[in-house]
């Protein structure tokens, strides 16, 4: 059989964050299979681009399927991600659907295929996208939720793969300068702003996820690591 060669997995890779991600992973000499219900802006030799929807697990299953068919899975993040707001009394079950299935069930299926993989070869990240609302805020208790559930996830694969070398980390950004704070979807609310008085950049994020995929992060596994510009400062 040939030797496959290494690549990494970004999911939402058509703006914002995941954009961001896989192309400092393209900068950094990474194959990049970037899997998007939207095109991709990315141009690369080494970008592959999957126009997908994630939440179609039958879709999803066939794609990672043609990709480990070719690759290696080193590199796992899943950033895609949809924010719907919404206060008690006005909560919309199909809004929340969309989060969990996007956030929570896809994160499962993804970890489900890819993970073994990596824990035969003895070695892979993951990093999920979560954010600094999973302890809850008010108006967003169905989006929290989802991202809540990423932490315990995490923390799960992580105790399961620390022996073969495997890490798994979720990376919480507070309010992040991405298409999503423009969505209509959540006209009702406006971020907040951290205390360093702006909004976090895709690109910084992009780097701590890139610096978790290093052999020097091998012993960082099971956490949940805030970029939120001082929110979590005590006071």
């Amino acid at each position: 059989m040939p030797v496959l060669s290494p690549c990494a997995i970004v999911t939402g890779t058509s703006s914002g964050i995941g954009q961001a991600i896989a192309s400092k992973l393209l900068s950094e000499g990474w194959h990049v299979h970037g899997l998007d219900i939207s095109p991709s802006k990315l141009a690369s030799p080494l970008f592959s681009a999957w126009e997908i929807d994630l939440t179609d697990s039958k879709q999803l299953a066939s794609t990672l399927d043609q990709i480990v068919s070719k690759h290696l899975p080193q590199v796992l993040v899943h950033a895609a991600g949809v924010l719907r707001v919404g206060s008690l009394g006005s909560l919309d079950m199909q809004a929340g659907h969309l989060m969990w299935q996007l956030h929570v069930d896809v994160a499962t299926q993804l970890a489900n295929r890819v993970l073994p993989i990596m824990q035969q070869a003895g070695k892979g990240r993951l990093v999920l996208v979560g954010s600094r609302v999973s302890a809850g805020i008010a108006g967003r208790s169905q989006y929290a939720a989802t991202k809540a559930a990423l932490l315990s996830l995490a923390r799960s694969w992580a105790a399961e793969c620390i022996a073969q070398g495997v890490t798994v980390n979720v990376v919480s950004p507070a309010a992040t300068d991405t298409p999503m704070l423009k969505d209509p979807a959540r006209v009702t609310t406006t971020p907040r702003l951290p205390p360093i008085g702006r909004l976090i950049q895709p690109d910084e994020v992009a780097a701590l996820v890139e610096y978790l995929t290093r052999p020097e992060a091998a012993a960082i596994t099971g956490q949940d690591i805030a970029i939120c510009g001082g929110a979590s400062v005590q006071r």
